[in-house]
């Protein structure tokens, strides 16, 4: 599996895990980001820090930190 950071802009992907834990684990699945849900990447900010991603009709910025933590697959 690769890491949700691995992609470049305009690459649609699914979740396969998500490897957060607590209250970060929370906020995500609370966000619909669960395994299955398609994710595609819309824009990458300065130095890939920031990227902006949209699922479930919803765009939201993750930090680099975070992408690292939502292993997913193509198709």
């Amino acid at each position: 599996m690769k890491k949700l950071t691995d992609y470049s802009v305009g690459d649609i992907v699914f979740v396969y895990e998500i490897l957060f834990s607590g209250a970060l684990k929370e906020r995500m699945l609370s966000l619909g980001l669960i395994k299955g849900t398609k994710i595609e990447v819309i824009r990458h900010g300065p130095k890939r820090n920031l990227t902006i991603y949209k699922f479930r009709g919803t765009k939201i910025a993750f930090r680099k930190e975070e992408s690292d933590l939502i292993l997913v697959s193509e198709g």
